[in-house]
């Protein structure tokens, strides 16, 4: 990767910069939605950023390689991390200055479940983007439980298609493991929620009892694999399937190895999957680079949407280099390019597998901070109950739109993004419209965590203890 210094664009007004820097402290932004914010030059111009190897890193690759990075003064590497456990504490340790994170990773300090420094996130990178896929053998068995339509079967696919597969392991003494990327993390709770959804129990969490295995109850065991190595470690035999990202479920369907039996948006359509995480602290010693950091995420993201998916082709191309994602184009393409294969030769149009900025802007919902509150209180990483303001307060606390608005405005004043492709800058769009979940109906409204925690069979809710 070459590197070279930018030059830092000029301060613009002390008056500009004092205001932008309360703004990020919490304070509110008194600038019109046309107005500039005029952030001013970045206090911290050299700054590495971290990722892991999935299609959705993809707005950090192309803010890079279109210099859109460049254009905010901003010296960046980029730099690709072992695992989410190593990549979450060097952000907190400074050793990077922000990263590709999963969407819950914010919450951990805001709830009390860890006590890291404070993470907080100014824009969702991606919505959508995970699915599950199980083995060959497993998927033989599960098939004769899933009805067909025209010779295919119908999607989405319930978990209940896997209880007799579970029981067959049972009684043969052959364990059942299926791996997940990280306990608080989207691929760890979206295969609970399809588990649950199924009737099959995926577990507990204990923190306050020392018991952090996520086993208690469990009728099928899930484990941390890293993303590149799920399709190798269900080819050794050691787990029969997995949640993750792309493209480590089109790759198990291009060797033959495995089939995606869901695919995230038919269990929370249009849900943060990944976020772009830093400190708190950070964020407040570098407001002005905060903001410009933002306004490169935000015109990468809008270009990977832009002109119905137009640009995803060479978004391919960029993020299938080694040093990004390392996959074959034709294997990144099947999902990045709005298809999705299935069994061999079932390839479904599925548009938004891969979401950036189309219809969400890219911005950090509550809402969806919310959702992934409610799935830790389920599973039992949070032990106690909470009232519905105890949500919404760590939601706002992690998830910070005011940073957001900062660049948004910025954009538009600068021309770069029309202000007819952003909401109303100036109305608070942070909670999305109550809706129902394709694949059991259940009605999640973000400021009712605990009445839709209430729907569900499997899970805690109310005062119940793991």
């Amino acid at each position: 990767m070459n590197r070279s210094f930018f030059k830092s664009t000029p301060l613009r007004g002390l008056a500009s910069a004092v205001t932008l820097a309360l703004s990020l402290l919490g304070a509110s932004l008194v600038t019109s939605p046309s107005a500039s914010a005029a952030v001013g030059a970045p206090e911290k111009e050299e700054l590495k950023l971290g990722f892991i190897k999935l299609t959705d890193m993809a707005p950090l690759a192309v803010a890079y390689e279109k210099g859109y990075f460049e254009d905010e003064g901003l010296y960046v590497t980029l730099e690709a991390q072992a695992n989410w456990k190593v990549l979450f504490d060097r952000v907190v340790t400074g050793e990077l200055d922000g990263a590709h994170m999963l969407a819950p990773m914010p919450l951990l300090a805001a709830t009390g479940t860890t006590t890291a420094a404070e993470v907080i996130t100014p824009l969702t990178l991606s919505y959508n983007g995970a699915a599950i896929t199980v083995s060959n053998a497993v998927w033989a068995e599960m098939k004769k439980q899933v009805p067909q339509a025209d010779g295919k079967p119908v999607h989405p696919i319930s978990a209940a298609a896997l209880k007799p597969v579970l029981e067959s392991y049972k009684k043969n003494g052959k364990p059942f493991n299926l791996g997940m990327t990280f306990p608080i993390g989207t691929h760890n709770y979206i295969l609970r929620y399809w588990l649950a959804a199924g009737g099959i129990h995926p577990g507990f969490y204990a923190p306050a009892k020392g018991d952090n295995s996520g086993n208690i109850k469990a009728e099928a065991m899930l484990s941390v694999v890293p993303p590149p190595q799920m399709v190798p470690t269900m080819d050794a035999g050691t787990t029969v399937g997995y949640c993750v990202g792309e493209p480590w479920n089109q790759q198990a369907v291009f060797k033959g190895l495995g089939v995606p039996v869901m695919t995230s948006e038919n269990l929370w359509p249009d849900g943060a999957d990944k976020v772009f995480g830093m400190t708190k602290s950070f964020a407040e010693k570098n407001p002005n680079t905060t903001v410009r950091m933002v306004k490169a995420l935000i015109r990468a993201s809008a270009w990977l949407d832009a002109n119905n998916n137009a640009n995803r082709p060479e978004a391919v191309r960029i993020i299938a280099k080694p040093n990004y994602v390392g996959a074959e184009e034709r294997v990144i393409a099947n999902s990045m390019t709005g298809t999705f294969e299935f069994e061999k030769g079932d390839k479904r149009p599925i548009p938004d597998f891969n979401k950036f900025f189309r219809g969400y802007y890219a911005y950090p919902y509550a809402s969806d901070a919310v959702w992934w509150l409610t799935q830790m209180r389920r599973w039992g990483h949070i032990p106690e109950q909470k009232p519905d303001s105890w949500y919404l307060d760590a939601a706002k606390k992690a998830y910070r739109g005011d940073i957001y608005l900062a660049a948004a405005r910025e954009l538009v004043a600068e021309g770069k993004i029309k202000a007819a492709d952003f909401p109303d800058l100036s109305k608070d769009f942070s909670f999305k419209p109550p809706r129902k979940g394709p694949l059991d109906g259940i009605e999640f409204d973000g400021r009712k965590p605990n009445a839709y925690l209430n729907q569900f069979a499997i899970g805690l809710k109310g005062n119940e203890q793991p």
